[in-house]
């Protein structure tokens, strides 16, 4: 039986499809990849040696070196692929069920923040504890596509 992974970008306007093992996740510290994924590192996923298809939309490409380019949806920023000519990668997080890719290397190491390797040790607090300093969550409705293919999307028109 072929492994499926399905995934895409925050708003639903791309999507993919990845048939075959996926064995190289891995999180990059460089600073470039920070600063494409707006975050402290970047999470990653080896989708060469697969069968890769986009399944809806078109992502917008950004050339962010000589021989990289990043890919990220045009609607909402979602950044969603690393390519280099060893091939691509696409951002963990971009998946509908991440928690299926644990990382198992690094790169860039040479940047990583000092305080990343310590995130685990600060409290954690679920979203509606936070529900008396921030009431307006109790009233929101998520737009985020969901975690699984649709035939369509958005079901209807959003403001």
């Amino acid at each position: 039986m072929t492994e499926i992974h399905t995934g895409g970008c925050q708003c639903g306007a791309i999507r993919f499809r990845v048939s075959g093992p996926l064995k190289n996740a891995s999180i990059c510290h460089c600073r470039m990849c920070q600063k494409a994924f707006g975050a402290y590192y970047a999470p990653l996923v080896s989708v060469r040696g697969t069968d890769f298809q986009w399944t809806r939309g078109e992502r917008k490409i950004f050339q962010s070196s000589n021989v990289v380019s990043r890919g990220f949806c045009a609607d909402c920023g979602t950044p969603l692929t690393y390519e280099a000519p060893d091939g691509m990668a696409v951002a963990a997080g971009a998946f509908d069920d991440p928690s299926t890719l644990p990382p198992t290397t690094q790169f860039g190491t040479e940047a990583k923040i000092v305080f990343v390797d310590h995130l685990p040790d600060l409290p954690g607090h679920p979203t509606d504890e936070d529900l008396e300093q921030a009431p307006f969550l109790i009233d929101i409705v998520s737009y985020q596509h969901p975690d699984h293919d649709t035939a369509e999307w958005p079901p209807e028109k959003q403001p």
